[in-house]
């Protein structure tokens, strides 16, 4: 059975500027991680990403709705995967706090 993760992240950017934080640490964590040990595939539609990432023959998908004072976030893990459900979810929002900061500075690979 899968798992889903929702989470919303308030912000006071704007969402010009949250979605160029957002697509910049994706472009991150890509090149850091799934780009080592998975296929992945990122579409922006406007606001929106879309994104398909496969590792261990399994698919998670996920979408990111980035809008003026919020960013929305929720992947689909399959069965397999759904186990790591809660920690992504700590980690995920954590990172997505941290990129949406004011302070923001971007981590360097």
């Amino acid at each position: 059975m899968s798992d889903s993760i929702v989470i919303a992240v308030p912000h006071n950017l704007g969402a010009d500027e949250a979605r160029r934080r957002i697509a910049a640490e994706i472009d991150r964590l890509k090149q850091e991680y799934i780009n080592k040990f998975a296929y992945s595939e990122i579409v922006w539609t406007g606001d929106t990403a879309n994104i398909r990432v496969v590792a261990l023959a399994q698919e998670a998908k996920a979408r990111i709705d980035v809008s003026a004072d919020s960013v929305r976030i929720e992947i689909v893990l399959p069965w397999l995967l759904a186990r790591l459900a809660a920690p992504l979810r700590a980690k995920l929002t954590a990172t997505a706090k941290d990129t949406l900061a004011l302070g923001y500075a971007p981590k360097q690979s």
